[in-house]
């Protein structure tokens, strides 16, 4: 049997042109991107909230391949990343195999044939050998269930689906959440709003954020000078290395979270003059077991006389307010949802229905703790591989992940066209080794500190598990090129 094409790309975010891109360069051009919303760019397509910006240098929030000279900032706004998706859209020709507004809603495998079938929400039918996962987690904004949230009488948005059409400007705004995209948010609005009610069920650690404008001169020679973007770039990715992925996996003995713990206490100590209100915003948790964010107006904001920070209970909402487990009234004209989104939840990883031998392999992953060889491949799921899968993401750089892993798959797909074969599955007793290696590094990892239990860390999956890959960059990069081959059954029609 032919398939309609070689492979089917799910996912049209950073991902997915990412792959697209590696594929055309190793011969694979029979492929086809199905992208849920209708334009490129994943969670730079929908997150348009204010404030919102790249949180590790966009020297390293690029690919290596295509590096960028024009980011108006060493944090680049959120615009720019979504330029940049546009561009290499452009620049790489993939536009006329991208396919808009077609969500995949289920996908099942043909052991005699060795081919998948995708139904996408149009209704279309669709065949393909292999399938590339690159639908990414931070794409389902999590869902909120607080009781009277449907009485509520005033505009509500989520951070993750914004209305530029409704206007903040002199109105009573609650927002609910701390995380990442809240602490971009809240002291971008909280000069324009006439009163701002923070709802916060954990504190968050904000750690100083590096940011700077990049002068035009700057880009210039950054254009012009060889080597400059490189060389700025090996710096930024030793940055990212020893902030996010040593300090994680490597907490024990290296305790670099330790000392990004330190300075955020410094920043809470000189940024918040309230000490019943610095008592509120300081984590009773270590840095690292929930995503921690950077920013250099955040804390401060709470100094304002029209915003507020509300730890008590949401008991419900009415129509005119949100009300407290302590009695506490607080009227609002205008409710943002900062909740996040679903990310090491069943429905949401692999992010669509993903049948083979008659089981879905979200069901599979919550029955049998997530897994997958280097983030990849899993068992009894052939011709199927994902960017972001279990224990595949280490913590630095998206683009880095995203390298590595089509480094991995382009790898697989040479060797399967070089045999011959049709299907191509991990080994059983390879997937097994992985697992247990990842597991047998926990120890040393920054999640087993106890106080992780008070973190309300979407890190942690239903098992108890932090499916990071227990790696350094360097580690990851040469694995995807040194993996045994022998670790991969090679199936011939």
């Amino acid at each position: 049997m032919k398939p309609d094409h070689e492979v089917l790309v799910v996912g049209g975010g950073f991902s997915g042109i990412g792959a697209a891109i590696m594929l055309d360069k190793a011969g694979f051009s029979d492929y086809l991107i199905l992208e849920e919303g209708d334009g490129v760019g994943g969670a730079w397509h929908w997150n348009t909230y204010p404030g919102v910006a790249v949180d590790i240098p966009s020297f390293s929030y690029q690919f290596s391949f295509e590096k960028s000279s024009r980011w108006s900032r060493v944090y680049a706004p959120g615009t720019e990343l979504k330029g940049y998706a546009e561009h290499c859209v452009d620049k790489y020709g993939l536009r006329d195999r991208i396919r808009l507004s077609s969500e995949v809603v289920g996908t099942s495998y043909d052991d005699d044939t060795g081919v998948w079938t995708v139904i996408t929400s149009q209704g279309d039918s669709l065949t393909t050998r292999y399938i590339v996962n690159a639908t990414g987690v931070l794409t389902r904004p999590k869902p909120v269930d607080i009781a009277g949230i449907e009485s509520f009488a005033g505009e509500i948005l989520h951070t993750a689906r914004w209305d530029h059409d409704v206007d903040l400007r002199g109105k009573r705004v609650g927002v609910i959440g701390t995380g990442a995209s809240a602490v971009q948010l809240i002291p971008a609005i909280a000069e324009e709003v006439e009163h701002l009610t923070v709802f916060q069920r954990t504190a968050v650690w904000c750690l100083p954020k590096p940011d700077a404008a990049i002068s035009g001169r700057a880009r210039t020679i950054l254009a012009t000078v060889p080597g400059a973007k490189r060389v700025l770039r090996l710096v930024s990715q030793t940055y990212v290395e020893l902030a996010f992925t040593l300090a994680a996996h490597f907490h024990h003995p290296l305790h670099l979270a330790t000392q990004g713990q330190k300075l955020a206490l410094k920043a809470l100590r000189d940024q918040v003059t309230d000490p019943v209100v610095r008592d509120k915003l300081t984590p009773k948790y270590a840095v690292g077991c929930k995503r921690p964010t950077f920013h250099n107006s955040y804390l401060s904001t709470f100094n304002r006389d029209d915003v507020y920070l509300e730890t008590d209970s949401i008991a419900e909402i009415t129509p005119t307010s949100i009300r407290t487990t302590t009695g506490a009234d607080h009227p609002l004209d205008v409710l943002v949802l900062a909740t996040g989104f679903k990310v090491f939840e069943r429905d949401n990883m692999p992010g669509f229905g993903c049948v083979s031998r008659g089981v879905d392999l979200g069901e599979w992953w919550a029955e049998n703790r997530a897994q997958a060889y280097e983030g990849v491949s899993v068992p009894g799921w052939p011709n199927m591989f994902s960017i972001l899968g279990p224990y595949g993401y280490n913590g630095a750089s998206y683009f880095n992940l995203i390298e590595t892993q089509m480094a991995h798959i382009v790898r697989l797909l040479r060797e399967g066209r070089s045999r011959g074969a049709h299907a191509i599955e991990v080994k059983q007793e390879a997937n097994d080794r992985y697992f247990a290696s990842m597991l047998a590094r926990r120890p040393r990892q920054v999640f087993t500190e106890e106080s992780c239990s008070l973190a309300n860390s979407y890190y942690f999956d239903e098992n108890g598990d932090t499916p990071f890959r227990a790696s350094t960059t360097i580690e990851t990069m040469w694995k995807a090129g040194h993996f045994p081959l022998d670790d991969y059954e090679f199936a011939s029609a």
